[in-house]
């Protein structure tokens, strides 16, 4: 189902977060044959639980590394993510939400790009999604394309004609695709961690917009989804 090319003797930096997209990609990387670098960015988010998740995946599918690197985005705010906002509970709207992160995936990619450069990558990876999404601007498939040329452009590896590729494998799948896509990788669901909003007793929150498309994608897919949710 994945459009991720082989992959064999390469290396891949994948931007991984430790949610169930993200997962499901750096597992897609893995059957590629690619040697996986894992990126996780600590942006000071709410959901820090997430980092957790990303590390024991990262082990999981035996990166060559994993590197948590630290960006505080509360320094900026502007987001029920990064700011003192109320996490929406009452279900997924047409508009952009205030759990949108402004500029997040562009400034994340760049941070993946400058990685992939140092290390002789030119293969990254990202899970974002243009169908089952809470309609962040950054998931477009026209923001990748953007950016895969602003990689040829920014960069020393760039000029000097060599490509990067920045691929996205789960761009047009729904959130049931993507979780039945977990299920043939073998990868347990409460292995990842999507929630906005995670509760006291280490629960999801099941209520945010992020937990309602995962737990409808495995309810599509009938698939159990073996985290544990508080509503």
């Amino acid at each position: 189902m994945s459009d991720l090319p082989p992959g064999k003797g390469r290396k891949a930096v994948v931007l991984l977060s430790g949610g169930l997209d993200s997962m499901v990609c750096a597992g897609l990387a893995r059957e590629a044959g690619y040697a996986i670098n894992a990126l996780t960015i600590d942006y000071n988010q709410r959901h820090r639980r997430e980092l957790d998740a990303a590390r024991e995946i990262a082990v999981l599918l035996g990166a060559e590394r994993h590197v948590i690197l630290p960006l505080d985005l509360r320094r900026f705010g502007g987001s029920a993510l990064t700011d003192d906002i109320a996490v929406p509970k009452d279900g997924v709207g047409q508009d952009i939400p205030v759990t949108y992160v402004p500029a997040r995936n562009l400034v994340f990619l760049s941070l993946t790009l400058a990685w992939a450069e140092a290390i002789g990558a030119r293969d990254v990876v990202i899970g974002v999604n243009a169908l089952d999404y809470s309609g962040y601007p950054d998931c477009r498939p026209e923001f990748i394309a953007a950016f895969a040329e602003t990689a040829r452009l920014a960069t020393k590896a760039g000029a000097e004609g060599e490509e990067f590729r920045i691929h996205a494998p789960l761009q047009y799948l729904g959130k049931a695709e993507i979780a039945a896509e977990a299920a043939r990788l073998g990868f347990d669901p409460a292995l990842s961690w999507s929630c906005y909003d995670p509760q006291p007793d280490g629960s999801a929150c099941g209520l945010c917009d992020s937990c309602r498309l995962r737990r409808e994608g495995f309810a599509k897919a009938g698939i159990a989804d073996t985290t544990r949710y508080a509503n």
